[in-house]
């Protein structure tokens, strides 16, 4: 076949698949946005659910979303990007090492709602955390951390080897030239893959139920179950409670995991820019 042909069909079939993919994403969000923004409006977003959720607002669960995905960050970023500077910078390839990455691996692939039943075991019964935050938090602590060292190692592996030798040749140590020419080199990859792991979070919903509860009130501590605006959703449609509610719930969910998205592309945008600029 003539090359130049096989690379307009290339060509072709990549436009085609990345049409394709947007067709589906704006086919899912659409169909929610456009039944639940009839139903959006101050009141609804600022006030509390009453009625089982059939009147009132959201409020508590936007807060329960946004405090529950916060803790589970809080606890994975740093055990995350720690196993992932190990991984690639302070050992070699070895057992230990295939063994961290298999386990990486299985840990993603493991159903939510084994991580759900294992954090009612252990956190919630065996520890005796009740339906909490913490005990949420630390849940989905366990289920993006693989996303996390994935991303994270990935991107420290596109740091030029140049930039260790110049901080080696100056006298810098591993742990030195670690925090001032690696990190900062692959932060951008670095942030992208931790706003994955919040986007997992507080979409996530079976694990969710079992571990940090549904209560529809403004939580008071770590230790307050709470209802996440995903939760909310799932049981207001499955138990018919109020499908427009339901839409209305889907939708600021859409519109906050999008406002994320962008403020983090935007911060990233800036990062890369100064870097290219030093």
């Amino acid at each position: 076949m003539n090359p130049a042909r096989t690379q307009r069909i290339a060509f072709a079939s990549i436009w085609i698949a990345a049409i394709l993919t947007l067709a589906v994403l704006a086919l899912v969000v659409g169909l929610i946005v456009v039944r639940g923004l009839p139903s959006l409006s101050l009141g609804f977003l600022t006030g509390s659910p009453e009625n089982l959720g059939r009147d009132g607002g959201i409020f508590p669960t936007i807060v329960g979303t946004i405090v529950l995905g916060l803790v589970a960050l809080l606890i994975a970023t740093p055990l995350g990007i720690g196993s992932a500077i190990y991984l690639t910078e302070y050992t070699h390839e070895t057992l230990l090492t295939r063994a961290i990455r298999f386990g990486t691996e299985s840990l993603a692939g493991v159903p939510s709602i084994i991580f759900g039943l294992f954090g009612f075991i252990f956190f919630v019964t065996y520890l005796q955390m009740g339906w909490s935050i913490l005990a949420g938090g630390l849940t989905l602590a366990l289920m993006v951390l693989p996303t996390i060292i994935r991303t994270t190692e990935e991107a420290i592996r596109t740091v030029p080897q140049s930039y260790r030798n110049v901080s080696y040749s100056l006298g810098a140590t591993r742990w030195q030239m670690v925090t001032t020419a690696v990190l900062p080199s692959a932060l951008p990859g670095i942030i992208t893959g931790i706003i994955l792991a919040f986007g997992r979070a507080v979409s996530e919903t079976a694990a969710v139920i079992f571990t940090a509860g549904t209560a529809l009130n403004l939580p008071k501590s770590a230790f307050s179950p709470v209802r996440t605006m995903a939760v909310h959703f799932y049981i207001l449609a499955v138990e018919g409670i109020s499908l427009e509610k339901a839409y209305a719930t889907g939708t600021v969910l859409i519109l906050t995991v999008l406002i994320i998205n962008v403020v983090a592309s935007s911060l990233i945008t800036r990062l890369v820019r100064k870097q290219v600029r030093r």
